[in-house]
């Protein structure tokens, strides 16, 4: 069975997102209303400007919708925010929005990605840094801090990995997705 998987599309780059999932074969839905949510497999939360994004999904009354979830989410730069301790707290870490720098200071960087030789690119834009982490499992850094975790069924990530050829994060959060689809099954 092909996986439906839902892109909040109320702000920031949700198209990136949905063009990735479709090289993969999911039914890849923008998501704009908390009933939209229901009969997904899998949540992506993408980036864009994070302090917007909060704002829309609380009026759109996404928030409490995306708490009540119970199937994976993939959650990217503002996505990362958005889904931390501090907002709707879904993932056990602590996040400084901007921290690497205003819009003129983004960069990509190489980044080792656990349990894989080749390196995984990273695009970083107003990319927050993961101040603080609970019980998550750090899946790869840049410079020592953590970039990609995984809080259970949750994957966050600091950088834009839909702006790269590299599936590998996506690859990642659609094995939950199917694992999680075979389960309830």
């Amino acid at each position: 069975m092909r996986p439906r998987v839902g892109v909040l599309a109320v702000q920031g780059n949700f198209r990136e997102h949905l063009a990735m999932l479709r090289r993969f074969g999911v039914d890849a839905v923008e998501v704009r209303k908390p009933e939209q949510l229901q009969d997904l497999d899998g949540l992506v939360v993408p980036g864009g400007e994070s302090t917007t994004f909060t704002r829309l999904i609380r009026l759109h009354g996404l928030d409490e919708a995306i708490r009540a979830f119970d199937r994976p989410i993939l959650g990217t730069c503002a996505g990362m925010i958005v889904l931390d301790r501090d907002h709707l707290g879904l993932v056990d870490v602590e996040v400084d929005r901007n921290a690497y720098g205003r819009q003129v200071a983004s960069f990509e960087a190489d980044l080792s990605l656990a349990g894989d030789d080749a390196p995984l690119r990273g695009v970083f834009i107003r990319a927050p840094r993961v101040r603080v982490t609970g019980d998550v499992e750090v899946l790869a850094e840049h410079e020592g801090e953590p970039v990609l975790v995984r809080d259970g069924r949750i994957l966050v990530a600091s950088f834009h990995p839909e702006l790269t050829e590299d599936t590998r994060v996506h690859e990642l959060f659609l094995n939950s997705v199917r694992e999680a689809m075979s389960v309830r099954a």
